[in-house]
C-alpha cells in the first residue's frame, strides 16, 4: 500500500497553519502546543527539537512518548470523515490533531478539547 503523502510530510510544515488557523480565530500558539502535548506526551522542549529537525508525520507520532488513551473520546468529521471511523491507525492518530485544532479554532473551551471531565 501505497503511504499518504502526508506522513512524509514535516511536522514543521503542518504546524504554522495550525497556529494561523487558531490565531485567525482569537486563540494561542501555546493553546495548540498544549494540544500536541496532551495527544502525545511530548513536553515543549520536545516539540521545538520535532520542529526544529523538520520531523516527519510517521516518526512524529511513531516516536510520542505516550499517546493520549483519552484521544478516542475525540468524535466527529474532519475532511468529511469520521475521526472514529478511521481504519489505518496513523492517519487516526493525524486527524485526531486536526479535529482537536479545529474544535480550538472553532472557540470550544480547552478543558472540553482535552477531554477533562
Amino acid at each position: 500500500m501505497a503511504k499518504h503523502k502526508i506522513y512524509t510530510m514535516s511536522f514543521a510544515s503542518v504546524y504554522p497553519h495550525y497556529v494561523n488557523k487558531a490565531e485567525k480565530k482569537g486563540r494561542t500558539k501555546e493553546e495548540v502546543d498544549e494540544i500536541i502535548r496532551w495527544l502525545t506526551g511530548y513536553n515543549q522542549v520536545q516539540v521545538e527539537e520535532i520542529l526544529e529537525k523538520k520531523t516527519d508525520f510517521e516518526t512524529f507520532f511513531a516516536e510520542a512518548p505516550e499517546m493520549n488513551p483519552s484521544r478516542t473520546m475525540i468524535k466527529g468529521v474532519i475532511c468529511g470523515v469520521r475521526v472514529e471511523e478511521i481504519e489505518e491507525p496513523l492517519m487516526q492518530e493525524i486527524r485526531y490533531l486536526d479535529k482537536m485544532i479545529d474544535e480550538l479554532a472553532k472557540g470550544k473551551a480547552m478543558e472540553k478539547i482535552l477531554r477533562k471531565p
